[in-house]
């Protein structure tokens, strides 16, 4: 198999190079935004910069790129831009800005939504120009950029501007374009189209799209490749083609052009097909393009096609080319009288059609309408070969897709892993396209929504896989040995050689299947390694993943590995196939299952595990190696692979997809059109839901009744009560319903709806029941004071319908989610709710904050993992909560036991549950109904007050209950509280005859589903437990009403969508009645390895993010309570009217300053260390020495003023400079107890959905801006710290980027060096803002920094000494207590001598910016204290060794490559 050759990677140019190019030279003169006075707009320098720069590099990314960062597009050419002074140039120029912005994933229309008058113009020009013959003006690469600009356009309908042109492109009018006979057919099959098409032939003028017809037809002929640009052309012209088909909007009309021109025949029939280098990602975009031009879909209707409707349409079209030929083709007799199974596959059809002339096959298809008619006695101008193509292809017999999803291997095999257009490599530039599906904003059918779904999450897995595989083969360095055969010589914790390997059992395949129902293997392998990872190999599950692979090296004994070079050639790999854990076998060959029986111990170190091979797979290998003589893959394994088990679950989801593909999908009909992208987006919304709910119960949402009227503002609020002293909460709330239907309105009734009615809300107070005399039975409260749209996700979350929540941070997205499950769970009992997060973190938060709510515990129900990290003694799991329910039923039999008793009814009532159900029956219930009839009104007469306590049947049970129970005071008080008294009772026998079933059942196992799927109110899990146990939950009949969905922005889009499909509808309907998703989609979404599936698929958009851009309507919380109001401001820019909640202006610790620290926040920046910025020791693992121990000196500098180390934490957007940034910690002060570690140091993307009070973040990067362009992570960098955010970064480089311009601008007003007030002391009392009573320094550098941390570490050590000493001297009785302190100071200082001390000079002692009295010096392993003696100097020590000693650049213990985990990080 030949090896992919290795892309390169596109270099950023440094700030130097940038600042030396023409380009930046022009920029400053004429439109960088930091120049004061600017040149005025010429014309020429475009001209100039396309021709000299552009073109003559060969469009280069280096200079595209370039030209994007200075603001070219936004500052100067769409600014300037207008007919009079459109050209060639203009147009190209603008065409790469905008492709380049898409190739670095930045937002591209916004410039043009600022000013779109001249849009319109401009498209038409791009338009003209894309037809423009190819030996015109323009040259075919300009062409292809051109492409590439409108498939954009076609990607972005969700802008209105792009929209309203491409509507007018691809529409009914291009129809004008197909043959009269086509087009007769196409209007017949859909009538109503035949009044429009009428009204278009009386407009002419409408007739220009046409053109694009002629597009189609003049591309489908350059498919005849000489050079590379032709290749490339033609792959992205197929590209557009499929953009174009798999969009309903645009499908629509381009679909039946597209079968026209018969474009895909011509494609198969050119010599680019077979070109086996160039060739092949234009012939894996043709198949796509010929999969969605077959797609299961009605164009018209948009409604998808059944199995039985398409194979219908197949047998028609078969049947209609018989019956012509039956009339008027007496040579094709023979196949119009066939059955139509024996002549509907391509080896019968070319046997037919095959001995036809070619004039004849022209006339059988200008009979279908395929063709133009053939005039009489003149010849075809078409090709036999094509014409027999087309008459084959489109009659032949297709596979269904779901046939083909379901023989297709799940694991990934050596031939897709390393195929790099389809699994590209991390180098990824974002240049060439990929024969990749794309997740754009809609769908044909949810079959093509799961399918490229599965497709991606695939292929994304096995990008992972990849990786391993490279990781742990490479590892076990397979050599060539003498005799030919294979030699490991290193190992590797993940991979073992096999020693033995046998096919075990191949069952047969069930009916209509051609592949085994099961293939089962033993592998041997020998366990000649440490016992832990002996534990972790005998420790593999039933279900774990494994890989086989087969290696044959050729390079001899000894050969390095070089990780730049090819990894197949240099290992000899040949195999790849996936298995699945059976489990390990014992001595007498069978299967130890899992379970609470202790496992075997097995003898000596041969193991063998039983693993399923995939069916599919085997199939496809047998019959190669039978019908084509292929050699058996299955005795050549010589390597076992394993996965860490996090990670390993890509075969689970993938089945779990497979299997929802496989099942009628049912979707509520008020999700279904918005899940694809279609109909009016806020449809679902609840004020359009024909269900609404007039009258809730808010029950503790509202704190006061000046806090609901404060939550509705500009509505009129009627309270039923009048009493100021009744009117307290609870409140019940009726709102105006309005009509459900989203139909248009006109303005009259839009005005009609603001009617005051319409803005009445009708409030009643009422009174929970009393639920008994004991303190526990009072309900728990909320006592967050909601603000306004706090209150309005609530109200919308309670409603049915789609809630989207956006909650920027710190605005209390958990706390409104825990309320609307609280108020659901209230208003209504008898439904389920369906918790699921990203993260298990996210769910304990939750599950913590449920907790602390008037929710009975024995309603909630915790699945999944994490529940063993819930910061709670209770357990929340299914084994659990059965364990709780068991200890319950105890504990309420007792009570009945003492009821019992104190009613003094003999016999043995709280034997059962069920007993305990006949004594409330017989016994309880008689009594208070007796009691009842005694006390109640008789007439008109009120009963006398002291009777509803002598006749009260239960005083002695009661005893125990704070007394007295009756207070005497008024006959409905006292009647409220016996009431309350037999509710306590009642409660026992209701949760009792609920546990009647744990009686009945007996095993854990059933008591654990019936908890599951009855008992269970709020069950809780992860997107990722829901995707891989969705078979299990079905099957067990679980059901739910409601979902809650919290970092809704973060989970992949089917992730998010598997949860909807947990449980088999009923009657043909889904059940669910709320959906609400809670989400930032200006925070980070989710993670995705490749950089090929992040960018040009979109796999990184969420479910949530799509809706958002579709225009689902959503609740934008608005104020935030996490930081102070400046550093709030760094990042609510980027959210609509994002303010601060009052307590923000008010607490203390948020208007006090930060001590020792001029400002709340800093941009700081950083200069190259020693001649050197940032550094790469491998691909993506970026590091920044400068920044890393600036970050360090400023922690360090911070911990020693007092503040506590775990109040800061240390961010950093790169994974090498975390690992920097931990080592040098290790180093400098990790294990010193005056200064401790940073409660984390983590990368950003790690820290979403934390905080910190004081937050140091390194920007790493000095060539280019990297990922932090994504403003979505400058949003997350921003947004974690409370108190205090110092920045570490490259000004110079950051400043000109224009999508970080908001919060840089505000950054840059600041000094941008480091401002210290060494001698203030933590805490301060200096207000926030106050110039310091205390001298402020300026801190110019890192190595000053460093030496000025080092100093006044120095003097603390000895002010600390000067301190003991003083202490000998003091009388004998003061000393005793200090003794031991002095005894271990005087040990410190006698090891210490014994002890070299290494010092590393930082800075160099020529540096300028350090004293000349102090030398400029930091010890190596500075500055540890007593825990660890060899770590602080001895001062006579230091002074007698700094004047000699020059030690290593503080850079060459840190750059070296981390990923071999440095040596502090081990």
């Amino acid at each position: 198999m030949a090896a992919p050759a290795q892309p390169k990677k596109i270099v950023a140019p440094t700030v130097s190079q940038i600042n030396a190019e023409f380009v930046t030279q022009l920029a400053c003169k004429y439109w960088a935004p930091h120049i004061k006075k600017k040149s005025p707009f010429d014309i020429k320098v475009i001209e100039d910069i396309y021709e000299k720069e552009i073109v003559k590099s060969r469009f280069a990314i280096r200079k595209i790129m370039l030209l994007e960062f200075s603001q070219y597009l936004e500052n100067y050419l769409w600014m300037n831009y207008s007919p009079e002074v459109s050209s060639k140039a203009y147009l190209m120029s603008i065409c790469c800005m905008v492709n380049e912005k898409f190739r670095e994933n930045v937002p591209a229309w916004e410039i043009f939504k600022k000013k779109p008058d001249h849009f319109p113009f401009f498209f038409k020009h791009i338009l003209k120009a894309a037809l423009a013959e190819t030996d015109g003006e323009f040259s075919l690469h300009e062409q292809t950029v051109l492409l590439l600009f409108l498939d954009h356009c076609f990607n972005s309908l969700e802008v209105d501007l792009i929209r309203s042109q491409v509507q007018q492109l691809i529409s009914l009018p291009m129809w004008m374009g197909l043959q009269l006979a086509r087009l007769e057919l196409e209007l017949k099959k859909t009538p109503k189209l035949r009044k429009f098409w009428n009204l278009i032939k009386k407009n002419d003028e409408k007739m220009d799209p046409e053109a694009r017809e002629q597009y189609v037809g003049r591309a489908s002929f350059h498919v005849e490749p000489v050079t590379m640009d032709k290749v490339h052309y033609c792959e992205r012209f197929i590209e557009l083609m499929i953009d174009l088909e798999a969009l309903l909007p645009t499908r629509r009309w381009f679909n039946t052009i597209l079968d026209d021109s018969h474009l895909l025949v011509h494609c198969y029939l050119s010599n680019l097909v077979h070109r086996e280098e160039d060739g092949h990602l234009f012939s894996q975009l043709l198949d796509m393009l010929k999969f969605y031009t077959g797609f299961e879909i009605n164009d018209q209707t948009g409604n998808a096609l059944t199995e039985n409707e398409m194979t219908t349409i197949h047998y028609d079209r078969i049947t209609s080319l018989q019956r012509a030929a039956f009339a008027h083709f007496p040579e094709l007799y023979d196949f119009a009288l066939s059955n139509v199974a024996e002549v509907d596959t391509r080896e019968s059809l070319v046997k037919f059609f095959g001995p036809l002339s070619s004039n004849t096959l022209h006339q059988v298809a200008s009979y279908l309408c395929l063709l133009p008619t053939l005039p009489k006695n003149e010849d075809t101008t078409f090709d036999k070969e094509f014409l027999l193509e087309l008459l084959v292809s489109r009659h032949e017999r297709r596979i269904s897709q779901i046939q083909q999803l379901n023989q297709m291997p799940l694991y990934p095999t050596e031939k897709i892993i390393w195929d790099e257009n389809i699994v590209p490599t991390e180098y990824y530039s974002g240049e060439g396209c990929l024969a990749l599906p794309k997740l754009n904003l809609q769908f044909l059918t949810l079959h093509d929504y799961l399918l490229r779904n599965f497709n991606l999450f695939r292929l994304e897995s096995t990008y992972e896989i990849r990786q391993d595989i490279e990781d742990s083969v490479s590892r076990m360095k397979p050599w060539q040995s003498e005799y030919g055969g294979v030699v490991f010589g290193g190992w590797a914790r993940m991979a073992q050689p096999i020693v033995a390997f046998t096919v075990v059992e191949v069952a047969k395949p069930n009916i209509g299947e051609n592949w085994p129902t099961r293939v089962r293997a033993d592998v041997t392998i020998n366990l000649n390694v440490r016992d832990h990872i002996k534990d972790e190999w005998e420790g593999l599950r039933k279900h774990d993943v494994c890989f086989l692979i087969t290696v044959r090296p050729t390079k001899p004994y000894g050969t390095k590995f070089d990780r730049r070079r090819p990894f197949i050639e240099q290992v000899g790999l040949v195999y790849v196939r996936g298995c699945e854990i059976q489990g390990m076998l014992d001595d007498k060959g069978r299967v130890i299952e899992d379970g609470p029986e202790p496992r075997p111990n097995l003898r000596g170190e041969s193991r063998t595990f039983r693993v399923f091979l995939d069916p599919n797979q085997y199939q496809q290998d047998m019959t190669n190696t039978i019908q084509n003589g292929a050699e058996d893959v299955y005795e050549t394994f010589n390597i076992i692979m394993r996965r860490k088990p996090k990670e390993n679950n890509f075969k689970a989801v993938l089945e779990t997809i497979r299997n929802l593909m496989n099942t009628d999908c049912v979707v509520p009909d008020w999700l279904h059109d918005i899940i694809l992208g279609y109909g009016d987006p806020s449809s679902a919304h609840y004020s359009k839901m024909p269900n609404q709910i007039a009258t809730l119960d808010f029950n503790d949402t509202f704190l006061s009744i000046e806090h609901l009227k404060a939550s509705f503002p500009g509505h009129n609020v009627k309270v039923t009560v009048e009493d100021p002293a009744l009117q307290i909460p609870p409140f019940r709330i009726t709102f105006p319903v309005r009509s459900g239907k989203g139909k248009k309105r006109k303005d009259a009734d839009v005005e009609d709806e603001d009617t005051e009615e319409a803005k009445t809300l009708i409030v009643e107070p009422h009174v929970i029941p009393n639920r008994g005399p004991y303190p526990y039975n009072q309900p728990k409260r909320n006592t967050i004071q909601f603000t306004h749209t706090q209150i309005e996700a609530i109200r919308a979350g309670m409603q049915p319908g789609l809630t989207m929540v956006v909650g920027p941070p710190g605005t209390g997205k958990t706390d409104v989610a825990v309320q609307i499950i609280s108020n659901i769970y209230h208003n209504f009992p008898e439904q389920r709710t369906l918790i699921v997060t990203h993260s298990n973190q996210a769910l304990n938060q939750l599950f913590e904050k449920i907790m602390a709510l008037d929710i009975d515990e024995r309603h909630l129900l915790r699945l999944g993992h994490g529940e063993e990290e819930l910061e709670t003694e209770k357990d929340f799991s299914r084994y659990g909560r059965v364990n709780y329910v068991l200890a319950r039923r105890i504990e309420l039999l007792e009570e009945v036991k003492r009821l019992q008793k104190s009613l003094g009814v003999p016999g043995d009532a709280s034997y059962t549950c069920e007993t305990a159900g006949y004594f409330f029956l017989y016994q309880v219930m008689s009594r208070w109904e007796e009691y009842i009839s005694k006390v109640k009104n008789k007439g008109s007469t009120l009963p006398d007050v002291t009777e509803v306590s002598t006749f009260f049947p239960f005083h002695e049970y009661f005893a125990n209950a704070p007394q007295p129970i009756f207070k005497g005071r008024s006959y409905e008080e006292d009647m409220e509280i016996a009431e309350g008294c037999f509710r306590h009772i009642k409660k026992i026998f209701t949760q009792l005859e609920e546990f009647r079933a744990s009686e009945l059942l007996r095993s854990g196992l059933d008591r654990s589903k019936y908890l599951l799927v009855k008992e269970a109110k709020i069950i809780a899990m992860t997107c990722t437990h829901a995707a891989l146990k969705r078979h299990d939950l079905v099957k067990l009949g679980f059901k739910y009403d409601n979902i809650l969905m919290e970092e809704a922005a973060q989970i992949l889009e089917i992730e998010t969508f598997i949860p909807l499909l947990l449980q088999n509808p009923q009657d043909g309907f889904s059940r669910l009645k709320r959906w609400i998703m809670i989400g930032d989609h200006h925070q980070l979404p989710p993670v995705i390895k490749n950089m090929a599936f992040q960018k040009y698929s979109n796999m990184e958009q969420s479910l949530f993010t799509r809706f958002v851009r579709v225009g689902v309507p959503t609740v934008d919380l608005d104020a935030q309570g996490r930081a102070r109001a400046s550093l709030c401001n760094l990042y609510n820019w980027r959210y609509k009217n994002l303010g601060n909640l009052p307590h923000v202006q008010l607490l203390p610790e948020f208007s006090t300053a930060n001590a020792g620290l001029l400002y709340d926040f800093q941009l700081i920046n950083v200069e190259d260390f020693q001649g050197v910025g940032e550094s790469e020791p491998n691909p993506y693992f970026y590091q920044n020495l400068g920044e890393a121990e600036y970050v360090v000196a400023l922690f360090m500098y911070m911990c020693l003023l007092g503040y506590p180390a775990d109040k800061i934490s240390i961010l950093t957007t790169y994974n090498g400079q975390k690992h920097l940034i931990r080592d040098i910690i290790n180093r400098r002060c990790g294990n010193n107890p005056l200064i401790g570690r940073p409660n984390k140091v983590t990368t950003v993307d790690r820290f979403q959905g934390q905080q910190n009070d004081y937050i140091l973040l390194s920007l790493v990067r000095t060539r280019a801006v990297g990922h932090l362009r994504d403003v979505r992570r400058l949003v997350v960098a921003m947004s974690r710290a409370r108190l205090g955010l110092y920045i570490f970064a490259r000004v110079s480089l950051f400043q000109n980027c224009f999508e970080l311009t908001p919060a840089f601008s505000q950054l840059t007003a600041r000094p941008l060096h480091l401002h210290i007030i060494p001698t203030e002391p933590f805490p301060t009392t200096r207000k926030n803002g106050e110039r310091p009573s205390h001298e402020v320094q300026i801190i110019k550098n890192m190595p000053q920094m460093a030496n000025f941390v080092y100093n006044m570490y120095m003097h603390l050590i000895q002010t600390t000494h000067h301190y003991h000493q003083t202490l000998l001297q003091l009388p004998p009785a003061m000393v005793e207590e200090g003794e031991e302190v002095q005894n271990q100071e005087t040990e410190l200082e006698t090891e210490e001598e014994a002890m070299t001390v290494q010092v590393d000079i930082i800075p160099s002692p020529t540096d300028t910016s350090c004293s000349q009295e102090t030398p400029a010096f930091q010890t190596d392993t500075t500055p540890r204290a007593s825990s660890n003696p060899e770590a602080i100097p001895a001062l006579s020590e230091t002074t007698t060794t700094v004047a000699g000693a020059v030690s290593a650049p503080a850079e060459a213990y840190t750059l070296q490559d981390a990923t071999s985990a440095p040596e502090g990080t081990k």
